[in-house]
């Protein structure tokens, strides 16, 4: 496979996190966790530290969309890793562990732990910690958003302007 183009930095990003998760997963399948994935793993701990959650609050707690956490919640609940109940207001669900989450820990945790010390060494390699980086991109990002910068280009006018749309013929 050849490398995606340096100015589709989604598609960059998007390899660099299929890599990653790719050789999480196969260090998983190793362990025997067949049904498990990575993106499982931030969802399981937060259940681990807090008990029971709603999506809405597991979404926050993890750093992810309400639309992700819900869709990582059915896939862990496909595996048996976690029951969904109604809360106290129909709007939300609430999420917990199963026993067969609990007997999954103690591998999930090693192979958290062997994963955290394999990416501190891949960042004595890298001219700057993978996570300080992408934490710098965000931070950026949250000051003058991607649209915005984009906007700047002189694509499309600024918020309430007016320009003609752009011909495709």
């Amino acid at each position: 496979m050849t490398a995606p183009d340096p100015d589709a930095l989604g598609t960059l990003l998007r390899h660099v996190l299929e890599t990653l998760d790719g050789d999480v997963a196969a260090v998983h399948a190793r362990l025997g966790l067949t049904e498990y994935r990575p993106r499982y793993s931030p969802v399981l701990r937060v259940l681990v530290a807090d008990g029971p959650l709603p999506i809405r609050d597991l979404a926050s707690r993890v750093g992810v969309t309400h639309s992700a956490a819900s869709q990582t919640v059915a896939g862990m609940r496909r595996a048996g890793l976690v029951t969904v109940t109604p809360g106290a207001d129909a709007r939300h669900r609430v999420v917990a562990l199963t026993d067969r989450a609990r007997a999954l820990l103690p591998a999930v945790e090693a192979e958290w732990a062997a994963t955290t010390t394999a990416m501190r060494r891949l960042d004595t390699e890298l001219p700057v910690p993978l996570a300080d980086e992408l934490y710098a991109v965000l931070d950026a990002l949250r000051r003058h958003p991607l649209r915005d910068r984009i906007t700047d280009t002189g694509l499309l006018p600024p918020a309430g302007g007016h320009r003609t749309p752009v011909s495709n013929g």
